[in-house]
């Protein structure tokens, strides 16, 4: 298995699965999985050269990342879920919607972009983080990461993240940028045909609402939800208001009601 993962909640059941964002793991999601794994079976995995991936061996895109889910569902004998991914992860949501559409029943794409440039910008921080890891960039993406607000209420929360950013080993964070300077889907997300939620943050600076604003128009039959108060890493800032709307956009499992 090129990815590591993790699966809680039932079994027989609907299965969601979750894609975290550059410089994360899948602790991205601990706000929301108590929510998540009471009705449906959740599937977390790390991209490459994050947590518990090893570092790729040979270069990436986000279209390859994607079929690395593939693999991942063929692995555990999952025909068709719903997939809900943040920044990276929404693009590689996107990606599989495009190469592998018979797998998908939700599509929820959060702080994400069909281009995220400029495409120097990342190669440049690419060659940083290699030259001296993680740490290098922390201050900074710390600051794109969360609202001056939360930064400074919720201490705790933000040097848990920073401990997980600088935790990245070099080599995966570097190769992911490396992804995200060459994914380019602004001309074909309108062939997109799973049914598609795009959540943005208010504050995100990163992956601003108008990034959100264009893929909610691009997508026949897309729907947005700008959350208040936060910055790119919404279902951190925001867990309550991002939970709700993530499970208002899922299938309701047999047999429960909506929560």
């Amino acid at each position: 298995m090129k990815v590591g993962y993790q699966v809680d909640g039932p079994e027989a059941t609907s299965t969601l699965v979750l894609a975290s964002s550059l410089g994360t793991t899948w602790e991205l999601w601990d706000a929301q999985l108590p929510s998540l794994a009471r009705d449906f079976r959740v599937v977390r995995y790390d991209h490459p050269g994050h947590g518990r991936s090893p570092n790729p061996e040979s270069p990436v895109s986000v279209e390859s990342l994607a079929d690395d889910v593939v693999d991942l569902l063929d692995a555990l004998g999952l025909e068709r879920v719903s997939f809900c991914g943040l920044s990276l992860g929404g693009m590689v949501g996107m990606a599989l919607a495009l190469r592998a559409p018979e797998r998908l029943d939700r599509l929820v794409l959060c702080c994400t972009a069909a281009h995220l440039g400029p495409v120097d910008g990342w190669y440049q921080r690419a060659r940083v983080v290699r030259s001296g890891g993680t740490s290098a960039i922390a201050e900074a993406v710390i600051g794109r990461w969360f609202t001056e607000r939360f930064r400074d209420e919720s201490p705790v929360t933000v040097a848990r993240f920073r401990e997980m950013l600088e935790g990245i080993p070099a080599e995966g964070y570097a190769a992911c940028c490396e992804a995200i300077a060459g994914w380019d889907a602004r001309s074909v997300v309108r062939a997109i045909r799973t049914p598609t939620h795009v959540i943005a943050g208010a504050d995100d600076v990163a992956t601003p609402p108008e990034d959100a604003a264009f893929l909610a128009a691009s997508i026949p039959g897309a729907e947005l939800t700008i959350l208040p108060g936060c910055a790119h890493l919404a279902n951190v800032e925001q867990p309550t208001l991002f939970t709700r709307t993530l499970l208002g956009q899922l299938p309701v499992p047999a047999g429960t009601e909506a929560t």
